[in-house]
């Protein structure tokens, strides 16, 4: 049991980190882009983008605080 909670706690630590906010936003473009998908429309663009509009969101609050 003691292996099993570290494993989770490795994956928990590796997906999450320090920002719970951008790993939940990440989720979101996954979901997000698999509703368009399902719709037909061409979705590729939406996770590349919204990873690098959530790593500028992330770095601007770290660097004020």
């Amino acid at each position: 049991m003691n292996r099993l909670r570290a494993f989770g706690a490795f994956w928990y630590d590796f997906v999450v980190g320090d920002e719970w906010s951008v790993a939940v936003g990440v989720l979101a473009a996954f979901a997000g882009a698999a509703a368009l998908v399902r719709l037909g429309v061409n979705a590729w663009w939406l996770v590349p983008a919204a990873a690098a509009g959530l790593l500028a969101v992330s770095v601007l609050r770290a660097a004020r605080s």
